[in-house]
């Protein structure tokens, strides 16, 4: 029976870590867009076409981008830069003044929105559509007049359109200290009828993203409906538009946010939370077009413009890294229903969130989050010391009685089911339940996938450094031991992914292979040969693992090592198990 457990404690070991393996995210190539500014045809141009449909608003995708040189007003506040075009009023120019592409300061910053004249265009696009035929709507073409030359944190900017017909239309767009928006739209009715609008928000990619294919992280469309969680994949997107005419999913709501996401960047519209809307997941390419994503919102009940009045609608955009204190702040002070959600903390959101906080606090008094990442570990090992304690005085016993175990097998190895009854009347005696051993194992299990996703999915985890040669604890460590750690110029990854055995997963495997030596191995000699090479395998299977995940590992093991070792220090041989172990009667043994 003890050998089955050990088998399946080991099926189980492997069985998790190949799980955790097909995990992983490969890391894509960044490549460009299919559709770019250089392959569209200008010689074809296709009429740009402005929906009366208010449950599809916007443009269609134009054949013909915007040219480069249109006049922009500079984006000046203090987590983000860019600019706004003047060109349609679009925001699609931000870069984030905080983070970088790369973990050397000198690489170039994260640029989250893109114009449609770049490769890969991701904005923020607003306006307004009508029931009443012939009312002349600002679109993507219209050059709009500003109020100032800068906008800042102190200084909002004002964006004016006459239409020539009556209508006075202007945008203000505000920003905040960190990552939010602020943009109202005004319409002043100069006619002698009332005029019935419906606002509309959305963000928009043109392009077609390329994705590593997480399977524990969503990349694509988000948002929050109906008080709900609603994440399609691209995939989904496009394959139900395709169905619907373009439009994958249409969804009445009040309130609620949406938008699309990056494993650390999102962009988002939330417009007024008591608000009556509809919204939408769409998918479109055009014959001669780019691809188009798109995520909107768009006002259920007319806004209704008497004759001399005006009237106006806000909406807030976010466009930034996804902190998870930001969000949270978002969340509360703003009213945005579960917008810390954007951040992927999994179905496990109960074990992973509050992991995340502790290493937080603990980077914040530490200053390191692999510093951290140990101290947390050692809070982990005190809190499940009474379990952990009770199983490895169990194995201790268990290797104290590997003689006697021995001896019964050797006397009773032709009588199976009596062999099994002794031995189970032995652990009894003794107080040993050969189970225990996996306890610390099976404990360890949610912690150390929950600490994965922290480490994988947060943005404060991203470039953040430990000591020596690890500058990034969600990355790999750099090191190999197949290039001699650096000195043959070649990377092994490119023949085998496999081909990883990092300098961090040279400890950890170490480490295991110490914390091996003090269990009391198998009886059977062949899966004690299986036993030695465990360490090995894990060596392989954990090379790909985040730096941060493999030096919790290696702490974990000498924790447990400096544990093991002290218990089983203390723990004594027992009267009964000192004692020899009773002769058969030969009554009771084999036939002479």
């Amino acid at each position: 029976m003890d050998q089955k457990r050990l088998i399946v404690a080991i099926a189980v070991s492997i069985a998790i870590l190949l799980g955790f393996q097909f995990l992983l995210p490969k890391t894509p190539a960044r490549i460009p867009a299919q559709q770019t500014a250089a392959n569209l045809n200008p010689a074809a141009p296709e009429t740009v076409r402005r929906s009366t449909d208010p449950s599809f608003p916007g443009t269609e995708p134009q054949a013909v981008p915007p040219p480069k040189d249109v006049p922009r007003i500079p984006i000046n506040a203090d987590r983000v830069s860019g600019s706004v075009s003047l060109r349609g009023g679009v925001l699609d120019d931000l870069v984030l003044r905080d983070y970088h592409e790369e973990v050397s300061p000198t690489s170039p910053l994260v640029r989250i929105l893109e114009p449609q004249t770049d490769p890969e265009p991701n904005y923020i696009q607003y306006g307004w559509t009508s029931d009443t035929p012939g009312v002349k709507l600002p679109d993507e073409a219209t050059m709009w007049t500003p109020s100032a030359k800068e906008l800042t944190r102190a200084a909002p900017l004002t964006l004016n359109w006459d239409n020539g017909a009556g209508l006075v239309f202007s945008i203000k767009l505000e920003v905040d200290d960190f990552y939010m928006f602020t943009v109202t739209q005004s319409v002043k009715n100069n006619t002698g009828a009332p005029v019935a609008l419906h606002p509309y928000e959305q963000v928009r990619r043109d392009y077609e993203p390329v994705t590593a294919g997480y399977y524990i992280l969503h990349e694509g469309p988000l948002g929050v409906l109906g008080g709900k969680l609603n994440d399609p994949s691209y995939a989904t997107v496009k394959t139900d538009a395709a169905k619907n005419g373009g439009v994958a999913e249409t969804l009445p709501t009040t309130g609620g946010w949406i938008g699309i996401t990056d494993k650390y960047w999102l962009t988002a519209v939330i417009p007024d939370q008591s608000a009556a809307q509809t919204s939408s997941y769409r998918f479109g390419k055009s014959a001669t077009g780019p691809t188009r994503y798109q995520t909107d919102f768009v006002s259920t009940a007319p806004l209704t413009v008497a004759p001399g009045a005006e009237m106006s609608t806000s909406f807030k955009a976010f466009a930034g890294a996804k902190e998870v204190h930001t969000l949270a702040r978002y969340e509360q002070m703003e009213h945005i229903p579960l917008f810390s959600y954007a951040v992927d903390f999994g179905w496990f959101w109960f074990l992973t969130k509050p992991i995340f906080y502790a290493l937080d606090w603990l980077n914040g008094v530490l200053g390191n989050f692999g510093i951290a990442i140990m101290v947390f570990t050692v809070f982990a090992k005190a809190l499940f010391f009474p379990l952990a304690n009770k199983s490895y005085r169990s194995m201790s016993k268990m290797k104290l009685l590997g003689p006697k175990m021995t001896a019964l097998r050797e006397r009773l190895k032709d009588e199976p089911a009596k062999l099994q009854s002794e031995m189970m009347q032995l652990y009894k005696t003794e107080g040993v339940n050969p189970a225990s051993g996996c306890l610390p194992m099976v404990v360890q299990i949610p912690v150390f996938f929950s600490l994965y996703k922290v480490i994988f999915v947060t943005i404060e985890m991203r470039h953040a450094p430990f000591f020596g040669w690890i500058h990034d604890l969600s990355a790999l460590d750099p090191t190999n031991v197949f290039n001699l750690f650096g000195l043959i110029p070649i990377d092994p990854i490119q023949y085998a992914s496999f081909l990883h055995l990092s300098a961090w997963t040279l400890i950890m495997g170490s480490t295991m292979y110490a914390q091996q030596q003090l269990n009391p191995p198998p009886p059977d000699p062949m899966q004690a040969r299986l036993f030695k090479f465990m360490p090995l395998i894990f060596m392989f299977m954990m090379g790909r693992f985040p730096a941060g995940l493999l030096i919790y590992w290696s702490w974990n093991n000498t924790l447990t090592i400096a544990q093991q070792w002290l218990i089983m220090r203390r723990t004594k041989i027992g009267p009964t198990a000192a004692t020899a172990l009773p002769r058969t009667p030969k009554s009771q043994g084999a036939k002479s």
